[in-house]
């Protein structure tokens, strides 16, 4: 038996399985399944879109022998797998098919972020921003993201450059959902630096970010992958929901999951998160017929 449904109970962002994910475990359809078991009504799938480059591979890729022609077959068996799962699972649930971006290679990933979705019609896709001058926010090399902060001048400036970059991806992308937009705040807090990514000249440029992700209609996900790793708030901070609230930024949610177990992690976390800073319901897309369609659910309503 399944946990009871409530129609905000929806991911935007997860999904990630073992199936066509280095970091991740399990099978799609366990995702899946695990999505219906937790009460799911919408489950949008995002897995990584492929890093095209060598030099972009994670070490355990290296020490496995990929190479970007082993991400670029992987993600079209991801494509073709997501469409027919979709298909089986319609009956339980709503399932979009989705990727999440790179912002790499920085000269043309605006373009191969589109390439892949015209090639396989995504229903929608996630914005994020791992990369920063090329090198990793989120771990995968700790000394090149140290190498990085030392050349741009401090954990400030890395934050200042990081939501122009969001603002920008944002803007030539325009996704349907920007992903854990202040994951900057996971690398700062673990190098004792958490106040240098809330100084008066970051919320300026996270205001811009906002600003930017209004213009083009995309949906801030509440992202509660960050509480799994230690943090004490879901991306975003209480600060940013508020200030999007006041700008009118839209919100959704996702879990981020990366294997079964972590479906539907957070999700009650997420709902008071968004609720004690001033956000009274998400958006987020649904599918009606053949049509994917926006639509919204009241969070103050079990």
């Amino acid at each position: 038996m399944g946990s009871a449904k409530a129609a905000w109970k929806i991911s935007l962002h997860g999904g990630h399985s073992g199936e066509f994910c280095e970091h991740a475990d399990g099978s799609l359809r366990e995702m899946l399944e695990a999505a219906h078991q937790v009460g799911y009504t919408v489950f949008g799938v995002a897995e990584h879109m492929p890093r095209t480059e060598a030099r972009f591979l994670y070490p355990k890729e290296i020490e496995w022998g990929w190479t970007p022609q082993t991400l670029e077959e992987t993600f079209d068996r991801y494509a073709h797998t997501i469409t027919q799962l979709a298909e089986e699972f319609a009956d339980r649930l709503t399932v979009l098919r989705g990727f999440e971006i790179e912002v790499v290679p920085e000269d043309r990933y605006v373009d191969l972020v589109q390439s892949y979705r015209q090639r396989y019609r995504f229903d929608y896709i996630v914005g994020s921003v791992h990369y920063l001058h090329d090198a990793s926010i989120d771990g995968y090399s700790e000394q090149g993201f140290l190498d990085m902060m030392r050349r741009v001048g401090g954990m400030e400036e890395v934050a200042v450059q990081y939501y122009r970059k969001v603002a920008a991806m944002a803007q030539a992308v325009r996704p349907e959902v920007i992903g854990h937009l202040d994951l900057v705040r996971l690398k700062a807090t673990r190098l004792g630096l958490a106040e240098q990514v809330a100084t008066p000249r970051v919320r300026q440029a996270v205001e811009h970010a906002l600003e930017a992700i209004c213009a083009v209609g995309a949906r801030v996900e509440v992202n509660t992958s960050a509480l799994r790793k230690g943090l004490d708030q879901p991306y975003p901070a209480d600060w940013i929901v508020q200030m999007g609230a006041r700008m009118g930024v839209r919100f959704c949610i996702g879990d981020d999951s990366h294997r079964p177990e972590q479906v539907g992690f957070g999700l009650e976390e997420a709902r008071l998160h968004l609720l004690r800073n001033g956000v009274r319901e998400v958006h987020f897309l649904t599918r009606e017929g053949d049509a994917v369609v926006p639509a919204t659910a009241r969070l103050d309503t079990k």
